[in-house]
């Protein structure tokens, strides 16, 4: 079987959704997950964009070892420099430049001519190539260039040292078969195409990005650039655990096979979405809620009696199982550390002590502890940002015939301050008090609730996004009470504009392919 390369995107083109900022530890986080999901190459980010940035990229390519970290440049100098730097302390570390080749974006963004683009990739691959010869370049728009100069612009840059050639359908404009017609066309009449492995990067914008894969991969691709949960920019990116299982589970006709290892799917889904904010949709395919869920009777019995009447893939080949985890108030610090480690997270002394207490907070609460509950708890102790603001006091009045009251105490900056605040409901009241106290005027732009798990007792996770002066965030929190919730991810997004002007990450350039 071909083993087909696995390039994820998530910490590049997945942090360019619209709210989407990770800190550093944060993409350190998903970073090792991804390790541990078996991906070949992670293309960490774009380092010359901003400080913030650069510093993300070089900790993940120092500290990832069991993964080949790339980085994205322009097709320039300055670009290419940054992008050495940031990656170099890596294994295997891969230069990823890229340049425009569709008549429309040379004419109108690029205001070059075809000679002058063909000129300006092969010098940049070939500076790349100074550094490294994992340098690999996409040609932006390939899915609506003229396929013959598309051609020569391959073979230059696999001349100039180029081992991986991408072809992005960066608007998502493809259709499969046609999509597949081009690869083939790019195979056979790419001469050198044999020196470089042919990579493709589609974007979903007409919801076919997974289709027009697969076709590649058929035509002769051998590399595919995704994200997980499909995020990324306007209607987001080929979702990697679509492509893995459909490749997985039609065996019978992909002859492929790839390194991921399954099982580590649904938790690395859970990760993404809980620290970028971006809700998977309960239909979602593979890491959806409902994904394995069955309520038609026909349905119903169907899979009591056997489980491939109606389930073409075992939920417990991405990470799913149907036992319940039973822990509670009684359950103690050693039971919680077993769970943590089978969840696959390693934690210190200190760091376990500060999750049971929490830990022992929500057991007194919830009548059961469930995976998702504790993996809330990690997040929430774990993975924050150092807090300015910091919730102390949340008391809440409304109901019908009642203006909706909100009396609230934070500690800023280790001092605390309270006050009260009417509002439309009682947690608009309540942003309202924190907009008070912290004194802060930023925009809303995003508000989400989403139950972690079922009954009435069920942990809410929030999600915000806020803007301010050009810098978009995401807050998370989690919390039996929803307008505690609520407040925790305000607060959490306040804090990260507040860590966000400090590291400078604010200054960030968007590049798309």
């Amino acid at each position: 079987m071909d083993r087909i390369i696995i390039f994820d995107t998530t910490l590049r083109d997945g942090e360019q959704s619209p709210g989407v900022s990770l800190n550093v530890d944060e993409k350190l986080q998903i970073g090792r997950q991804l390790e541990k999901l078996g991906i070949d190459v992670l293309e960490a980010g774009f380092p010359v964009a901003s400080p913030g940035d650069f510093s993300g990229v070089k900790r993940l390519a120092d500290e990832l070892k069991g993964v080949q970290v790339a980085a994205l440049a322009r097709a320039s100098e300055k670009d290419i420099d940054a992008a050495w730097e940031a990656i170099k302390g890596g294994v295997q570390p891969r230069i990823h430049t890229f340049l425009a080749t569709s008549d429309i974006h040379m004419k109108y963004k690029l205001r070059k001519s075809r000679d002058e683009v063909l000129e300006m990739a092969s010098r940049a691959v070939a500076y790349a190539a100074r550094y490294t010869s994992n340098v690999e370049f996409s040609a932006e728009d390939a899915s609506r260039s003229d396929l013959d100069f598309l051609c020569k612009v391959f073979q230059a840059v696999i001349d100039a040292g180029a081992t991986t050639v991408n072809f992005p359908d960066t608007v998502g404009y493809a259709i499969p078969w046609d999509f597949a017609r081009m690869i083939e066309y790019v195979v056979e009449n790419t001469p050198n195409i044999h020196k470089a492995v042919l990579s493709v990067h589609c974007h979903n914008d007409l919801g076919l990005a997974t289709a027009n894969v697969l076709s590649a991969l058929n035509a002769g691709a051998r590399q595919v650039e995704c994200t997980i949960n499909g995020i990324g920019e306007r209607a987001g990116n080929t979702a990697m655990e679509e492509v893995v299982m459909a490749i997985r589970t039609r065996k019978d006709l992909f002859q492929f096979d790839t390194s991921i290892e399954t099982r580590h799917i649904t938790a690395t889904s859970r990760l993404v979405s809980r620290l970028t904010g971006m809700v998977v949709q309960p239909n979602k395919a593979i890491v959806g809620a409902n994904a394995f869920a069955h309520e038609s009777g026909i349905h119903q019995d169907g899979v009591l009696k056997e489980r491939t009447t109606y389930e073409i893939i075992d939920p417990r080949d991405i990470g799913l199982s149907s036992g319940k985890l039973v822990l509670g108030k009684h359950s103690g610090r050693h039971a919680l550390k077993a769970r943590l480690e089978e969840m696959g997270y390693r934690l210190s002394e200190s760091e376990l002590d500060n999750v049971f207490a929490s830990f022992k907070s929500l057991a007194d609460k919830k009548k059961e502890i469930y995976p998702e509950d504790i993996e809330a708890l990690v997040a929430e102790k774990l993975l924050r940002i150092p807090d300015r603001y910091r919730l102390v006091y949340l008391h809440v009045a409304g109901g019908s015939g009642i203006r909706p009251t909100a009396t609230v105490a934070i500690e800023v900056d280790g001092q605390e301050r309270a006050t009260a605040c009417m509002g439309a409901g009682p947690i608009d009241a309540a942003f309202k008090a924190v907009e008070k106290l912290t004194e802060t005027r930023s925009n809303l732009l995003r508000f989400s609730v989403n139950a972690i798990t079922g009954g009435t007792d069920a942990q809410g996770e929030v999600s915000v996004s806020l803007e301010e002066d050009g810098v978009d965030v995401t807050g998370q929190g989690a919390d039996p009470d929803i307008i505690t919730a609520s407040v925790r991810a305000y607060l959490n997004a306040l804090n990260r504009l507040e860590y966000s002007k400090r590291k400078g990450d604010g200054d960030r350039k968007r590049a798309s392919l």
